[in-house]
C-alpha cells in the first residue's frame, strides 16, 4: 500500500485552496442570513448567522516564526473550519502589524530602510503560515505600514481630533542621553536604558493624546458583558482603577520658598498654623479613617514639582527624587512591595479633622500618575502605610474597629493569628497599636471626637461636610499619550502655523506618507524633522509657510481598529463600508496572548465606543469572546528565545514531519491556554497515529464478525459528542484524544462494510479541521462526494448513547481489584451493592469501609 506522503499532498491541497479561493468569505451572506443581518438590529440575531473569528495579527520580525507564534492561528483554524462545516459563513482574515520600533533599530544598526525588511519580514511570515495550511482569506490582507491603511489610522485620528479626543500637551517623558532619544516605558529597565544602559532622565515635553478618560466608566462597566478570561478582566478592571472616595485639602506650614535673590524666604507661617498658601490635596477613599492620619507622602513627581517652582529641600530629599524618577512606575510598586523607601521632606501639614500638624514625606510608593500624587497616610487602618509607618517609626492612631465580632473578624485575627477571644475589640486595639497589624476594614468610629460610634458609611458624608472634603468618583485610568519620537510609524496629521496655530490636515491631503529622505540616527527629536520635503509645508487655511507634526503614532493606534479594515480592505473612499461591518462584527472570537491583557484591548475597547458615539459603528465592544494561548516553551524549558538557542524552526518539522502533524501535535500537548515545553521526540507519535488513520482507510475492508455488536453506533456518537463539544470548549486535546481511541477501536474491531463505511466518514470529518490535507486526500481517494469540507459536520445520535449496560471499575484503596457490567440506568446503591459481591473485592474488604467513592458510570472505590 502506499505510504502517506505529506509533502506532495499538502503542497496539492495548498495550490488547490489558493487557486479556487476556497475560504474567502462571502461579500454578502447570501439569502435570508443577508437579509436577516441587513435588517435586524440585534447583535445576537445577527451573530447567529456569521462568524467573525480573528486572531491578533503578528509583528513580521526578520527571525520569522518559530513553533511556538502557530499555537493561537490552529486553534482558531480548527474553530474556523468547525463552523463553516457547521453551515456558517465564515470571516478568518490575517495581516501584519507592521510598524514599530524593532524594525527602525534594525535600521538604525544596518543601513536598511526599514520599508525593505518588514517587507521581506512579511513574505517569510506569509509563506510559512500558507505551509501550515491556515484557512485565511487573504484576500483582505492588510499591512499597517500600507500608505493605503495609514491613511485612515489618520483619518481615525482626525476624527477623534474633531471631537475632542486628540489632544496635545506638555508631558513627562523617558530620555537617554546618551541614545539621545526618547524611550517608551517598556524600553526602560530599572531606570536605565535597555540598548546602552545609561540612567534614564525624566523630560517634559509636548505630547499627543487621546482621551480614553472620557470613557473610563463605560470601559469598566461594559466588561460586564463580554466572555472573557476572568484574569483578563480583573486586569482591565484594576487599571481602570475605580474608587469611590473624597478629595481633601491638607494645609502646609514651614514651606520654605527662594526669593527672586535666590535666597530662602523666612518660613511661611508658625508650626501649627496654616500659611494660607500651601496646600496638598489628596484623595481618599477612606474618609472614616481621617481623624488616624498621622502623616501625609507626597510622590515623587510631585515633589519635583515643588523643586521646580522654588521650595527649598535638603539635599537628601533631592536626590531621592531624582532616584525614584528614573525607575518605572511599575518596578517602583514591585521595589515598593519588598521593602518602604522615604525621605522627610521637612515640610508639616495640618489635619483638617484634628487640627495637628503632621509630617510630610516623599516616597515612590506613591505615584504621580494616581489621584493627585499625594496621600494621607493612616498606618493603623491602612497596610502599605503600615509597613511605611513601622519602618520609619512613625506615629499611629486607631480610629475605627470592628462594629461586632463577626465571621469577617474572627477571619482577620486568625489571618493574624490573634487567638485571644476575651475582649476581642480590646486585643484588635492593642494589636494594632503595637505594631503587630493593621485593621483595615471598615467598622465603628473612636478617637474621632463628634463621629465616635458612627459607622464608616455614616460617618464619611458627616466628616466631609465638617473638613470641606469633596465626595467624588476616581479613576486609575490615564489618557493614552500616542505620541513617539520614532520614524517608522503613521505621521501625526498636524499642521502647524504661526499665524493660524495647530491645524488638522485635510482629509483629501491623506495619507500623509512617510518620506524616504530620513536621517535615521537618533538626536533626541523624529528623524522626520530632519526631513524638507516632509517638514516644510503651507497651512491648509491661510496658505503661508507652516511645518508639519514630526511625532509618529503609537503602533497600538494602528492595531486598535485594523479588525475593522478586514470587513472592507480595498475601500479607498471610506475606512470601511458601515453595512460590510454590520454584516460581520462584532469579531466572535478573538485569541491571542495574555501579555495584551490591558493595552492593545483596552485601546481598541476605547476606539470602539468612540466610534459608536460617531456614529460609525452600532456596537460598543469589538471582541464579544476572548480566549489566550499560553507558551510553548523550549526543550529547556525556558521562553524561546534566539539568544537562548532553544528556538525550533516550524520548516524543519513541517518538512520532516508535516504540517498536520505539527498542527496535531500542538493540540495534542495540553490545554491551550497553559504554557508548555516543547519536545521534538514526542512529535513522532502524532505521525504515527496519522499514519495509522491513513492505512485505516486505504487497507482493505475487514470481514464482519458473525454476530454484530452494538458498540459501532455508541463509539460513533460518544466520539462525534465529544469533539463536537471540544472544539467549542477549545480542549483540542481532548479532542484528538477521543480520536485517537476511536481510531483504536475501528482498527482492531471487523465491522460491516456499511457500518465500516460510516465510522471512516464521521472520522474523517472530525479530523478535518485539525489535519486538513491529510482527510482532503483520504476522502478523494475513497471516492466519496464533493470535498470533505463541503461535507456537514456529523450529527450523533442521543439515543445511541444510551447503552443497555456500562463496565464500572471497582477499587479497594485506590488499586483496581475487578471491573463489573451494571445496567446504565442502576443507581449508586445497586452498584455499590453488586461490586460489594465480586469476590476479589469481597477478600480485600477486610473491614467494613470507613468511605465509598462512587463516579457514576465509571468507577467505585471502598476506602477500609
Amino acid at each position: 500500500m502506499e505510504r502517506y506522503d505529506h509533502r506532495n499532498i499538502e503542497l496539492k491541497w495548498q495550490e488547490l485552496w489558493q487557486r479556487e479561493q476556497t475560504f474567502v468569505a462571502p461579500a454578502s451572506v447570501k439569502g435570508e442570513r443577508a437579509r436577516l443581518a441587513e435588517t435586524s438590529t440585534s447583535l445576537a440575531s445577527r451573530r447567529a448567522k456569521r462568524a467573525y473569528v480573528l486572531d491578533m495579527f503578528p509583528y513580521p520580525s526578520a527571525q520569522g516564526l518559530h513553533v511556538g507564534h502557530p499555537l493561537a492561528y490552529i486553534a482558531t483554524d480548527i474553530y474556523s473550519r468547525y463552523l463553516r462545516m457547521k453551515g456558517v459563513s465564515v470571516l478568518h482574515p490575517m495581516g501584519w502589524d507592521a510598524f514599530g520600533l524593532p524594525a527602525e533599530n534594525y535600521a538604525i544598526k544596518s543601513g536598511i530602510h526599514p520599508r525593505q525588511t518588514t517587507m521581506k519580514s512579511i513574505d517569510n511570515f506569509r509563506r510559512q503560515l500558507q505551509a501550515l495550511g491556515f484557512s485565511y482569506d487573504w484576500s483582505r490582507e492588510v499591512s499597517t505600514a500600507d500608505p493605503a491603511y495609514y491613511k485612515w489610522t489618520q483619518w481615525l485620528f482626525l476624527k477623534l481630533y474633531e471631537k475632542g479626543l486628540a489632544y496635545r500637551k506638555e508631558a513627562p517623558v523617558n530620555w537617554c542621553p546618551s541614545c539621545q532619544t526618547v524611550l517608551a516605558n517598556e524600553q526602560v529597565t530599572e531606570g536605565a536604558c535597555e540598548r546602552c544602559s545609561s540612567a534614564v532622565e525624566q523630560r517634559n515635553m509636548k505630547q499627543w493624546f487621546f482621551k480614553t478618560t472620557a470613557y473610563a466608566e463605560r470601559l469598566l462597566a461594559e466588561l460586564e458583558v463580554l466572555d472573557w478570561p476572568k484574569p483578563i478582566v480583573d486586569m482591565q478592571k484594576n487599571w481602570i482603577g475605580k474608587s469611590e472616595g473624597a478629595s481633601v485639602k491638607f494645609h502646609l506650614t514651614h514651606v520654605p520658598v527662594r526669593q527672586s535673590s535666590g535666597h530662602p524666604e523666612p518660613s511661611r507661617g508658625v508650626p501649627g498654623q496654616k500659611d494660607g498658601k500651601h496646600v496638598v490635596e489628596v484623595f481618599t477613599t477612606r474618609l472614616d479613617t481621617i481623624f488616624g492620619a498621622t502623616f501625609v507622602v507626597v510622590s515623587p513627581e510631585l515633589a519635583k514639582k515643588w523643586i521646580g517652582v522654588g521650595w527649598q529641600v535638603t539635599p537628601e530629599v533631592k536626590k531621592y527624587v531624582e532616584k525614584s524618577l528614573h525607575g518605572r512606575e511599575l518596578e517602583r510598586l514591585e521595589r515598593a512591595a519588598k521593602e518602604k523607601t522615604g525621605v522627610d521632606t521637612g515640610v508639616k501639614a495640618i489635619n483638617p479633622a484634628t487640627n495637628e500638624e503632621i509630617p510630610v514625606w516623599v516616597a515612590d510608593y506613591v505615584l504621580g500618575s494616581y489621584g493627585t500624587g499625594a496621600i494621607m497616610a493612616v498606618p493603623a487602618h491602612d497596610e502599605k502605610d503600615f509597613a511605611f509607618a513601622k519602618q520609619f517609626e512613625l506615629k499611629l492612631a486607631t480610629v475605627v474597629l470592628p462594629s461586632f465580632v463577626g465571621s469577617g473578624t474572627k477571619a482577620w485575627m486568625s489571618e493574624n493569628n490573634i487567638t485571644d477571644e476575651n475582649n476581642i475589640l480590646a486585643v484588635i486595639k492593642e494589636s494594632v497599636e503595637s505594631l503587630k497589624c493593621t485593621y483595615a476594614h471598615r467598622g465603628s468610629l473612636l478617637n474621632s471626637n463628634e463621629f465616635d460610634g458612627m459607622t464608616s458609611d455614616e460617618a464619611v458624608p458627616a466628616i466631609a461636610k465638617k473638613v470641606g472634603a469633596e465626595l467624588k468618583t476616581q479613576y486609575r485610568l490615564r489618557d493614552w499619550l500616542i505620541s513617539r519620537q520614532r520614524y517608522w510609524g503613521a505621521p501625526i496629521p498636524i499642521i502647524y502655523c504661526e499665524k493660524c496655530g495647530e491645524m488638522p490636515v485635510l482629509e483629501k491631503d491623506l495619507p500623509v506618507e512617510l518620506p524616504d529622505d530620513v536621517d535615521f540616527r537618533p538626536t533626541g527629536e523624529s528623524p522626520l524633522t530632519r526631513s524638507k520635503s516632509f517638514h516644510d509645508v503651507t497651512c491648509p487655511k491661510c496658505g503661508k509657510p507652516a511645518h508639519r507634526e514630526s511625532d509618529t503614532m503609537d503602533t497600538f493606534v494602528d492595531s486598535s481598529w485594523y479588525w475593522l479594515r478586514y470587513c472592507d480592505p480595498h475601500n479607498e473612499k471610506v475606512a470601511f463600508d458601515a453595512k460590510k461591518v454590520k454584516q460581520w462584527c462584532p469579531v466572535n472570537l478573538y485569541v491571542g496572548g495574555a501579555e495584551h491583557a490591558v493595552l492593545h484591548l483596552m485601546y481598541a475597547r476605547f476606539i470602539t465606543k468612540a466610534l459608536q458615539d460617531m456614529g460609525y459603528v452600532d456596537f460598543a465592544e469589538p471582541f464579544l469572546k476572548l480566549r489566550n494561548q499560553g507558551l510553548i516553551l523550549g526543550e529547556d524549558g525556558q521562553k524561546m528565545s534566539k539568544s537562548k538557542g532553544n528556538v525550533v524552526n516550524p520548516d524543519e518539522i513541517v518538512t520532516k514531519f508535516g504540517a498536520d502533524t505539527l498542527r496535531m501535535y500542538e493540540m495534542f500537548m495540553g490545554p491551550l491556554e497553559e504554557a508548555k515545553p516543547w519536545n521534538t521526540a514526542s512529535i513522532a507519535g502524532i505521525r504515527r497515529f496519522l499514519d495509522r488513520v491513513w492505512n485505516l482507510c486505504l487497507e482493505p475492508a475487514s470481514v464482519p464478525a458473525p454476530s454484530e455488536s452494538p458498540e459501532p453506533g455508541f463509539l460513533i456518537a460518544k466520539t462525534t459528542k465529544k469533539v463536537t463539544d471540544d472544539i467549542e470548549a477549545f480542549g483540542f486535546n481532548t479532542a484528538i484524544a477521543a480520536m485517537m481511541e476511536y481510531v483504536n477501536y475501528l482498527a482492531s474491531t471487523k465491522l460491516a462494510p456499511d457500518i465500516r463505511i460510516k465510522a471512516l466518514g464521521v472520522l474523517l470529518r472530525l479530523l478535518y479541521p485539525f489535519a486538513p490535507h491529510l482527510t482532503s486526500e483520504l476522502w478523494q481517494r475513497l471516492e466519496r462526494d464533493g470535498y470533505v469540507w463541503q461535507q456537514p459536520w456529523p450529527e450523533y445520535d442521543s439515543a445511541a448513547l444510551k447503552r443497555a449496560s456500562t463496565t464500572i471499575a471497582v477499587q479497594v484503596n485506590g488499586k483496581l481489584r475487578a471491573t463489573i457490567e451494571v445496567a446504565s440506568e442502576a443507581d449508586e446503591a445497586a452498584v455499590i451493592a453488586a461490586a460489594r459481591t465480586m469476590p476479589l473485592v469481597a477478600k480485600h474488604l477486610v473491614s467494613e469501609p470507613t468511605k465509598v467513592v462512587y463516579v457514576s458510570g465509571k468507577l467505585v472505590n471502598f476506602v477500609v
